[in-house]
């Protein structure tokens, strides 16, 4: 079977460590904690990882966490190559909760580690998504992930995907639900320029 590029996103959503009161780094970075994945369900691609899987590769990534380049993006591409001038992350820790791989994550300041940090100070649902290569094979009603599965990284990504859907002729009205939706895509942009134009020049 031929490997390609698997990609798994799921909401984030950051408990336990607070952005502006909680731990940070040695470096004195904040930290977010949170779930990475969760094993043994159909997920929303159809894609099924058995546990023994990720134990595997969990396992094997743990040389990455332990020599502190664990790194992820902001938005990540089709790759299997992590592009540093768009690193946002470094995982400092990983555990089992059940079937749910957490994580506790340095937000690196960078430029897509400061968006990232904007974002989710101001409450902004963000995803985390697994990029890994390996093949598939149809068991069923799923497409089972194969042995040959790698795990690569942890990006953080927009949700949803697609907010042009949202686009709506002028004559028809919005309701408050689409208004609250168009606001806060339009706060997230505010916040991406803040940071972008923030030393006297706006490449925007």
């Amino acid at each position: 079977m031929n490997k390609k590029v698997l990609i798994e996103t799921q909401l984030f959503t950051p408990n336990k460590i607070s952005l502006t009161e909680g731990k940070l780094s040695d470096n004195g970075n904040p930290l977010v904690e949170g779930i990475l994945a969760t094993v043994e369900v159909k997920n929303g691609n159809g894609r099924y990882y058995p546990k023994e899987l990720w134990q595997r590769e969990i396992n094997n990534y743990m040389s990455c966490v332990k020599e502190n380049r664990a790194l992820g993006e902001l938005d990540h591409p089709d790759s299997t190559i992590i592009n540093l001038k768009n690193v946002s992350h470094n995982i400092k820790k990983i555990f089992w909760d059940g079937d749910n791989i957490m994580g506790v994550i340095e937000i690196l300041p960078t430029p897509s580690g400061n968006i990232l940090k904007e974002l989710i100070k101001n409450n902004i649902t963000v995803g985390v998504s697994s990029r890994g290569m390996g093949s598939l094979q149809q068991v069923g009603e799923v497409l089972e992930v194969q042995d040959d599965f790698e795990l690569l990284a942890w990006d953080f990504v927009s949700t949803p995907s697609n907010p042009g859907s949202w686009m709506r002729p002028i004559k028809e009205s919005l309701n408050e639900s689409q208004i609250k939706n168009i606001n806060k895509y339009q706060k997230i942009n505010s916040i991406i320029t803040e940071i972008l134009c923030s030393h006297g020049s706006c490449p925007i």
